[in-house]
């Protein structure tokens, strides 16, 4: 199925869930068309994500779950609970597999397996057991991504800025309001913000298609930058005060998975005397992770470098417009790895839903274990 898209009180919806019936965004069409995709079950689940038709660490945990919600409305009664509890269990172990760096969707199956596990034990229906929770994880996301918000402007200080912003990390990678952009978001309705550049985030151009059209949509001043200006930016623009990332995983010292190009963004903010920040819900940090050295790194196809995806200027209106450019010659070899990892040291802060992480004066590390304990 595919429905135009749409925003709500000019805020844009990328996951929808009405009547136990789950549909998303096709990002893999923005900025130039919207449409939304019907998800009827587990497969066209993983698709979706495997795919990046959705994206971002808190949407894919909630359209993985939600799949498997909407499948099992529509499923034919299982002969037994138990068999309804087998079935949940192979289908997150499935789900697991359509993107193996993504903490988030790992601590949502580790939960639902868990709920899934209470109600056979107590006899309760499995399958409404696990619709319920998966329906509560969508609702949660949105009031964590408005604490992130309200956190990370605070931490920013009073006054009006400029800050800069790398991939997508908004309402497109979460249930509605999000991460990084969250924080932008809560600054302008603030009156706080003058302006947030964002980088285009090559090879996939995450920010040249999904944060413009993000930002551009709800009217939040805005201007795209190429990944290799912000250096120039930051020494020619004092008033950027900040650059914000959002987080595909975070080690307990603090080292944080997430697009690559973020870790040269931190040097260069260091460098340049300006905070760094993480925003991210606590489920992206990862405890049993002690430094970023264990994040297994995904590498995706050579052909998302050596070649661009786009519309032929003069033809925005034309589905048939849509081409896929070779830039490089067909034979070229590339290294394209999806993620890196930032050192701790190199972070101002992280800021989740539950508070505002610093590391202790002098360290270089930050203490998560112990600081998550304390709020």
């Amino acid at each position: 199925m595919a429905a135009e898209a749409s925003c709500s009180a000019g805020r844009l919806q990328a996951i929808r869930w009405e009547s136990r019936q789950l549909v998303i965004l096709n990002q893999t069409l923005l900025p130039h068309r919207s449409e939304y995709l019907k998800i009827r079950d587990t497969s066209a689940g993983h698709y979706s994500i495997a795919t990046m038709q959705t994206r971002g660490a808190p949407a894919i945990a909630i359209v993985a779950a939600l799949s498997l919600a909407a499948e099992l409305h529509t499923h034919p009664k299982f002969d037994s609970n138990k068999a309804a509890h087998q079935h949940v269990y192979e289908r997150l172990d499935y789900l697991g597999t359509s993107r193996p760096t993504a903490v988030n969707l790992f601590a949502a199956i580790r939960g639902l397996k868990q709920v899934a596990d209470q109600a056979l034990e107590e006899n309760r229906d499995v399958c409404e057991a696990y619709i319920a929770a998966a329906e509560q994880m969508l609702a949660d996301d949105i009031a964590d991504n408005q604490a992130i918000g309200r956190h990370g402007a605070a931490f920013l200080g009073e006054g009006k800025t400029k800050v800069l912003t790398h991939c997508n990390t908004g309402a497109l990678t979460t249930a509605g309001y999000g991460t990084a952009l969250g924080i932008v978001r809560s600054m302008w309705e603030q009156g706080r913000l003058e302006q947030v550049v964002f980088t285009e985030t090559r090879p996939y151009n995450q920010g040249s298609r999904l944060t413009s059209y993000e930002l551009l949509t709800e009217q939040i001043p805005c201007r795209l930058i190429c990944d290799s200006a912000v250096s120039a930016l930051l020494q020619a623009d004092p008033q950027v005060s900040a650059i914000i990332v959002g987080a595909d995983r975070v080690a307990a010292n603090g080292d944080t998975a997430n697009k690559i190009g973020t870790y040269q963004l931190a040097i260069s903010a260091r460098f340049h005397n300006r905070k760094f920040i993480v925003a991210a819900p606590s489920t992206s940090i990862d405890l049993q992770m002690k430094s970023g050295k264990e994040i297994v790194i995904e590498e995706r196809a050579d052909r998302e470098i050596t070649s661009v995806k786009g519309v032929t200027y003069g033809s925005l209106l034309d589905e048939r417009a849509v081409e896929v450019v070779q830039v490089a010659p067909l034979e070229t070899k590339t290294w394209n790895p999806s993620f890196n990892v930032t050192p701790a040291c190199l972070i101002s802060a992280i800021v989740t839903e539950r508070g505002v992480f610093v590391k202790r004066p002098g360290a270089e590390a930050f203490d998560l274990a112990n600081d998550l304990k304390k709020l």
